[in-house]
């Protein structure tokens, strides 16, 4: 980790320059661009890929799926009947494991859309709120399965009332989505099932295709060319955010235990090489204590080239106090921020910025990912500063409502009428003056 002295150059190293979407691409992947869709713009080859799926529908998807990942599929859509036989490939524990988690993020949920589902009323003015009709729900997948995810897209949508939940996510190599997958799909209450990855998935959910339904808004996290995609086709579809890699920000006093601040510095690196593992501390010697830790814990771990990778790339920073580490958390907008400081609530009043706030040494992310209630789909990028985590509020709309007498007519009009005229718009203000005037 860049080891760093000093709240000016933290706030240098800190400051975001580029957005989430433009995350760098290795030489490997760019030659596979180049030789698929003779270009080396990420951007460009995922319009290639939208304007195919949209042209020509299921063919396309097919046909990309051979070209980008190499499987052949005769259908995409999950058989019903596999995702039943799902069960009986999934051990009894894990299928228990994920039944807890549902459970315990729609009860989360259930008590957000109680608190927020509170429809006006107002002598003349109202606001329906009504959840959205078909939603689809983006999961990655290929060469790992993602379960946690699905519950973590899936239930708050259902919470929310939306009426038909579509998922997509990419078959392994054999064509088939893992079982896992499938089992929390059930769980969760998905209605289908999609094979397909990618931008092409993207654009199969936004425009729909002969056997994937146009859904009205796309959610869930993925690679560069899931965001991009996600980005080119807001409008035809809404989109809950464009979530990059991964970060975890923890701001540490002389008080954290330096064990677990580099086992959730770890855990947060094992995501992705571009996952972000930021230390932000007081003290001089549990920076010391968590450097050492790093380098033993590291030892043995699975992925430990993809850790060494995003650790070269994390921050490791000496401030002189705990504003300092607030103000520098407040400006990186992390997605998740670990507060192991000896009066973390006293902190927490002064957070501004984050996607997660995690209160306490205890209050591992790990935990957050998994079970514990809030989707861990997160803001990510710095977009903290002006969005939220998923929530039910992302599977709901409102809609204002207007109804007025004619002693309101009779107040309100005149006045309506003067500035649609003061904006040169005589036919609006004859729409009120004819109503005025009926009397």
């Amino acid at each position: 980790m860049k080891k760093i002295e000093g709240f000016d150059a933290a706030r240098k190293a800190l400051s975001r320059l580029t957005p989430a979407e433009s995350y760098p691409l290795s030489a490997s992947l760019k030659r596979k661009l180049e030789e698929m869709f003779g270009t080396v713009d990420p951007e460009q080859a995922v319009k290639t890929i939208i304007n195919e799926v949209r042209s020509r529908g299921d063919s396309a998807v097919l046909e990309l799926t051979v070209k980008i990942d190499g499987i052949e599929l005769t259908s995409l859509e999950v058989p019903k009947n596999e995702i039943s036989s799902a069960y009986g490939k999934v051990d009894d524990e894990i299928i228990s494991a994920l039944r807890l988690a549902a459970e315990r993020i729609g009860a989360f949920h259930t008590v957000q859309r109680d608190n927020v589902w509170r429809e006006l009323t107002t002598k003349d003015t109202g606001q329906l709120i009504r959840p959205l009709e078909r939603v689809g729900l983006y999961v990655p997948g290929g060469t790992a399965s993602y379960p946690s995810t699905v519950l973590m897209t899936a239930v708050p949508a259902k919470v929310a009332g939306v009426k038909e939940i579509i998922l997509a996510t990419p078959p392994g190599k054999d064509g088939a989505v893992p079982p896992a997958t499938l089992v929390a799909a059930d769980i969760a209450g998905v209605e289908r099932v999609f094979r397909i990855g990618g931008a092409q998935a993207i654009a199969a959910l936004a425009y729909g295709t002969e056997s994937v339904p146009k859904v009205d808004k796309i959610c869930g996290p993925g690679n560069i060319f899931v965001v991009l995609a996600k980005k080119l086709v807001f409008g035809a579809v809404d989109i809950d955010g464009l979530q990059g890699p991964s970060e975890v920000m923890i701001i540490a006093d002389d008080t954290a235990n330096p064990e677990y601040c580099a086992a959730d510095l770890l855990a947060q690196a094992e995501h992705d090489p571009l996952a972000s593992a930021i230390l932000i501390t007081t003290s001089r010697t549990l920076a010391e204590k968590v450097d050492r830790e790093l380098k033993k814990q590291i030892t043995g771990l699975s992925r430990q080239s993809v850790i060494d990778e995003s650790l070269n790339r994390g921050v490791m920073a000496l401030v002189d106090n705990l504003d300092e580490a607030i103000e520098l958390a407040n400006l990186y907008a992390p997605e998740h921020l670990s507060l192991m400081v000896k009066d973390a609530e006293a902190c927490l009043k002064k957070v501004v910025n984050a996607g997660c706030v995690l209160i306490g040494d205890d209050a591992t992310v790990v935990l957050g990912d998994y079970i514990i209630g809030p989707s861990h789909v997160l803001p990510t990028g710095g977009t903290a500063r002006f969005s939220s985590p998923l929530n039910i509020t992302d599977f709901i709309k409102f809609i204002n409502t207007i109804t007025i007498d004619k002693a309101g007519l009779k107040q309100l009009g005149k006045v309506a009428a003067l500035l649609a005229r003061t904006e040169g718009l005589d036919a609006h203000a004859r729409a009120v003056e004819k109503r005025l005037n009926s009397d």
